[in-house]
């Protein structure tokens, strides 16, 4: 999909601002503010908040951080490698308040040596919150790596109570 056809807008959010992209009526990307693997802003095309794929994102996504959302429904169009899409859709397979480990992803993908792939193309989600790459820890159960950085990991991981909660706005 060209960046051409991409429009975005930045939502509030209790993470901090978040920038929505969207392309051809879906969501493409979701992205924190200082988030690793960002990509650069002139690939997100202009500013026009009028898809209404937004609309649709803002108030799921105020639903979630509200508790009262548990399941994302929007229209997603992530672009990546074969191989990372099978991630994200294993990603959004991980129910709402659970995690999941990197070897169990890959076990999940039939790839059972693979966790350090999964954990290189987890840390590409380009939609982040709605594709749930925050509930994925280490073996032990630890808190990895995370794009949005760890504080917001943990924030999400308090929302949904599988840690717990967070106190007071973060960002």
């Amino acid at each position: 999909m060209s960046t051409a056809a991409r429009v975005h807008t930045v939502i509030d959010s209790p993470c901090g601002p978040l920038t929505l992209v969207a392309a051809e009526g879906a969501l493409v990307g979701l992205y924190m503010v200082d988030q690793r693997h960002r990509p650069g802003q002139e690939t997100f095309g202009p500013p026009d908040g009028s898809d209404p794929v937004f609309g649709r994102a803002a108030e799921q996504l105020a639903a979630y951080f509200a508790g009262e959302l548990h399941e994302f429904e929007l229209p997603l169009a992530p672009q990546g490698t074969p191989f990372q899409l099978r991630v994200w859709a294993q990603l959004r397979a991980i129910p709402y308040g659970e995690t999941r480990s990197y070897g169990e992803l890959a076990l999940a993908l039939d790839a059972p040596g693979a966790s350090r792939a999964v954990g290189l193309a987890n840390g590409k989600n380009p939609i982040g919150v709605i594709i749930p790459c925050h509930r994925v820890v280490g073996a032990d159960g630890s808190l990895t790596g995370y794009g949005g950085g760890l504080p917001r990991k943990r924030m999400l991981l308090g929302l949904e109570g599988a840690l717990e909660p967070a106190e007071g706005r973060l960002f």
